[in-house]
């Protein structure tokens, strides 16, 4: 008898920072494809989006048991994971102290011991559709007997007072031989950017990133060699999404799309023999695009191009495994601008090596570069990561609250500046970057100020507090 497999994000953390701040609803690919594989099995599936829909616990709890599903799997990422954990608990609470949850995701794979002393049975380690789909059907078949479950690689569970982790399963090689995504499962008219609903699908072409930066956790959860998928299989489910849901702009959540070339050119190509005209954004590095490519990129369709430049010091690049010249970066956004292109620079405050100067050269970094948009976030030390374990080896994490993991909030400090000055210097990169005249006439030429002014009035007030409200930065302007 196939099963009722509900599967959800927690509720309430849609109020947690890393929705908030950043005002971006998008869909939990991951479940979707989880989902996809599972209804291929004959399961009945449900998703339940619970940020997206801001859904509160007597709300979230309702919808579940509205549903009556055999097994809930939640999909957590760091700073979920305590309302992932509370949500756990009050199921076991109101449908029994037997009934099995499972739950997956780049949080529990290295924390895997932490979820299951928090009221998670089975915890799916890595890439979960085919461990999913393997461990649902022993689920079905036989319950949550522990010597079936031991066959399954890709687990970890308790056997009375001892954790058993059955392995790593290999990745899928060949990611053609997954179904699309369930996206019949989502609420796809409720995804927005910044706060604003267009229509815009998400779409995954690859997994996997070759460099291993000691923060990012898509090396060490989707591995060091990149897979890609066939254009072809990317072509279909973007001519999809536009027949289906009417798609305007793909975002492609890839960290790194423009690595594979031929990939590019061949999925442009799929896209203009369907009579496929759709605008795009993606990752790139600077050290993997060149002026004749990127030109290519914008005139075929591609609105922006995120870089990951992360800091304005050499010696730092070169310690967190980036693998860029400084001068590649100087080379490409000079190469944007001269294009007309759209390009987004990404930098990371609070590397522990550095000193307050240093990170003021990488705001200074920022703004030499002209992108059109910087983003700073606060180096955050993600459990997997070797960050992570450097910074356990030095002591130098303050805040083990988990929903505080989000890039904005500081939770560890430097060799050489506290968490408060690290707060305040995230405050002073964005109102250094934003707020000047040169950067807000080109914005205004630009058509692009409406937007703008949001971002500029959050940092004018913050600087306001600081200055008259007596909390005073220990950061000052140059």
């Amino acid at each position: 008898m196939a099963l009722r497999v509900l599967l959800t994000l927690p509720p309430e953390i849609h109020k947690l920072e890393i929705y908030r701040v950043v005002g971006i609803k998008a869909p939990p690919l991951g479940l979707a494809w989880i989902a996809a594989v599972l209804e291929q099995k004959g399961h009945k599936v449900k998703i339940i989006d619970a940020p997206t829909l801001e859904m509160e616990w007597k709300d979230w709890l309702r919808e579940v048991k509205s549903w009556h599903p055999d097994i809930v799997g939640f999909s957590m990422l760091t700073p979920t994971a305590p309302k992932g954990y509370r949500a756990a608990k009050m199921l076991k609470e109101e449908l029994g102290s037997d009934f099995p949850v499972f739950a997956g995701g780049v949080h529990v794979t290295p924390m895997y011991k932490e979820a299951l002393n928090n009221s998670i049975d089975v915890v799916v380690l890595g890439e979960g559709e085919l461990t999913t789909a393997e461990f649902i059907n022993v689920i079905e078949k036989h319950g949550l007997d522990k010597e079936k479950l031991r066959n399954v690689k890709g687990l970890a569970f308790r056997d009375d007072s001892k954790i058993v982790m059955t392995g790593m399963r290999p990745l899928i090689q060949n990611l053609d031989s997954l179904p699309l995504p369930a996206r019949h499962l989502l609420p796809m008219d409720k995804y927005t950017v910044f706060g604003k609903p267009i229509r815009v699908a998400h779409v995954m072409a690859s997994r996997g990133c070759p460099y291993g930066c000691i923060y990012c956790m898509t090396s060490y959860f989707w591995g060091r060699r990149i897979r890609f998928r066939s254009a072809k299989s990317v072509a279909e489910e973007i001519e999809y999404l536009v027949n289906k849901y009417k798609a305007k702009h793909i975002a492609f959540t890839d960290d790194e799309l423009t690595i594979n070339r031929r990939f590019v050119y061949d999925l442009i190509k799929e896209l203009k023999e369907r009579g496929i005209e759709i605008s795009f954004s993606c990752g790139s590095r600077v050290d993997h695009v060149d002026r004749e490519y990127l030109k290519f990129l914008y005139n075929n369709g591609c609105e922006a191009l995120y870089f990951g430049v992360e800091s304005g010091i050499q010696e730092t690049i070169n310690k967190i495994g980036k693998r860029i010249k400084l001068e590649q970066a100087v080379k490409v956004f000079k190469w944007v601008r001269e294009i007309g292109g759209f390009a987004v620079g990404s930098f990371i405050l609070g590397f522990p090596w550095e000193t307050i100067d240093d990170m003021k050269r990488t705001v200074d970094f920022a703004i030499k570069l002209r992108p059109n948009y910087a983003q700073f976030t606060v180096l955050t030390p993600y459990p997997g990561t070797p960050l992570f374990d450097y910074a356990l080896k030095h002591n130098l994490i303050e805040d083990w609250n988990w929903e505080h993991y989000t890039t904005v909030r500081p939770v560890m400090r430097g060799f050489h500046f506290t968490r408060e000055q690290l707060g305040k210097m995230l405050t002073y990169a964005y109102r250094k970057f934003y707020v000047r005249l040169k950067f807000i006439m080109e914005e205004i030429r630009a058509g692009r100020f409406r937007e703008i002014i949001g971002i500029i009035s959050r940092e004018l007030f913050k600087w306001i507090k600081e200055k008259f409200l007596g909390q005073e930065s220990v950061v000052q302007d140059n």
